[in-house]
């Protein structure tokens, strides 16, 4: 009876892994040119990457990583040679926001060491919060690839260090933004801080696959119509500093996005979805969802 009972964590992870694997085996994967008709935009995808639509990118998010529901979520792009359910595995979260035309007037003005400075200081407040609620301080350690903007392709794109309290390891957030005529396309991997390599080269090689359809585009917008975005370049890097000015809600710890996490991650049981590694804990009770 002791031998059966020892041997059920190891049939349960099994089941587990097997039930993922069926999941996967259902996914509709597409290559080459793939349009996202929600964001009017388009991916022009290399032998390198390939696809998920909506549904699919969903079950990988919330069925197999854990995450709750969410519905903006657009699509996933999955490097090749990498499963979702590998353990050195990561892929890429499509979003779209129609808040408006993002004013990039600023590109010049920002000082990216300022703007991080006062992402750590907020961080310390936030932390605060975080432990109220029963979830572990969470630290944004620096940049692992400082903000750039490339004002003729209208692409911004940086990378942040964080670090969750007792865990072992460093965790990458690595972001690309396409500002459009009504609003930007979001692109947002996590992985280890120590697969940055591979991601940052994937990441680039993912920058000019992306572009707005005609019409859409950041060069078509019409002062005389479209909506304005209340908040400019340095709001979509440094969400918790535009927060304090009252420009949106006050984000969670994790700096993932404006409004809301793009990825709250939460832990499964089980060695197998151990690739999300630490970074995103368990609350003290047991439950899940970090926020």
């Amino acid at each position: 009876m002791g031998a059966h009972a020892q041997g059920a964590p190891e049939q349960d992870e099994q089941a587990q892994e097997k039930a993922a694997r069926a999941v996967v085996a259902g996914f509709q994967w597409r290559d080459g040119a793939v349009g996202v008709d929600e964001a009017k935009a388009r991916f022009n995808l290399n032998e390198n990457f390939r696809y998920l639509g909506a549904a699919d990118a969903r079950k990988v998010l919330e069925d197999l990583w854990g995450n709750p529901p969410d519905d903006s979520v657009l699509g996933m792009i999955v490097p090749k040679g990498r499963g979702v359910l590998d353990d050195s595995g990561w892929a890429v979260v499509v979003t779209y926001s129609d808040e408006g035309y993002v004013s990039d007037e600023d590109a010049a003005k920002i000082d990216y060491d300022d703007m991080l400075k006062e992402m750590q200081d907020a961080d310390k407040e936030d932390n605060e919060a975080r432990k109220e609620a029963g979830y572990p301080a969470l630290h944004l350690v620096g940049w692992a690839e400082p903000p750039h903007y490339d004002a003729a392709s209208k692409k911004l794109y940086w990378a942040k260090e964080l670090k969750g309290e007792g865990s072992e390891h460093s965790t990458v957030n690595y972001d690309i933004r396409v500002l459009g005529r009504r609003g930007y396309l979001s692109l947002n991997a996590v992985a280890r801080m120590n697969e940055l390599p591979e991601v940052k080269t994937g990441m680039q090689q993912l920058l000019p696959m992306v572009e707005f359809d005609a019409g859409s585009r950041y060069a078509d917008y019409d002062k005389g119509t479209d909506k304005v975005a209340a908040y400019g370049l340095a709001a979509l890097i440094g969400g918790g500093i535009a927060a304090k000015a009252g420009l949106f809600a006050k984000l969670g710890a994790l700096l993932l996005g404006l409004k809301k996490l793009l990825i709250p991650l939460v832990l499964l049981g089980g060695a197998f979805f151990k690739k999300i590694l630490g970074l995103f804990s368990r609350r003290k009770d047991g439950g899940g969802v970090v926020s």
